[in-house]
């Protein structure tokens, strides 16, 4: 059965390049970005490692983790490391799970036979420190993702789970945000002292309650 939103993922024990990684150890009270690959030296995802290992200080900020993972061996993940730090001026220091028996790849349904025959599409899953799925995203093999829009995606779940709040269309960190439906307005002027916004009664925007 696939994996739904808020459900808890499955823990795995895998190799990787840096040795077994335990799923959940590794994770410990940190978010974790968990993002597959079809296989290693596929040049779409050369460019996706090293942009990831160059967003190092944004994961730190936000406490996040990132994993990757790819069907070849951990000996392959080295060589291919070795060109991406090389080719992007960088340095890939984050676990590339070797999931050749497809383990962790059958565990998260990462493998589309109509898409990518046996290999691993490009899936993104989000994961919060309580082991729960907060998001996933599959993309095309021939589609670049978006670092950007994930760190976005983080910034807006940290933030609502700790304010009464949500975040409306291309909203980015600092910007309005929005009043949940369920706090009358009353209620909200004085949980929100930065002001509330009535546009309808469904629709009330505050500024950003952390910034």
């Amino acid at each position: 059965m696939a994996l739904q939103l808020g459900d808890t993922v499955p823990d795995f024990t895998q190799d990787s390049q840096l040795g077994p990684i335990n799923l959940y150890d590794f994770a410990g009270d940190s978010w974790v970005v968990l993002f597959s690959h079809p296989a290693d030296y596929t040049p779409v995802c050369t460019t996706e490692l090293g942009e990831v290992s160059r967003l190092r200080p944004e994961w730190e900020k936000r406490n996040v983790k990132t994993i990757a993972l790819s069907v070849d061996s951990a000996e392959s993940h080295k060589g291919w490391i070795s060109d991406i730090n090389d080719i992007q001026q960088t340095s890939v220091d984050y676990p590339i799970l070797a999931d050749a028996d497809k383990k962790v790849s059958d565990l998260y349904g990462m493998i589309h036979p109509n898409s990518l025959n046996n290999l691993t599409v490009r899936s993104v899953f989000i994961i919060d420190p309580n082991k729960k799925l907060r998001l996933q995203i599959t993309y095309p093999a021939s589609t670049g993702r978006n670092f950007q829009e994930i760190l976005r995606v983080i910034d807006s779940l940290q933030l609502t789970d700790y304010h009464q709040v949500a975040t409306p269309v291309n909203w980015k960190d600092g910007e309005d945000c929005v009043v949940v439906p369920s706090i009358p307005t009353e209620e909200a002027r004085a949980k929100f002292p930065k002001g509330v916004t009535e546009v309808r009664p469904y629709l009330r925007f505050t500024p950003q309650p952390n910034k």
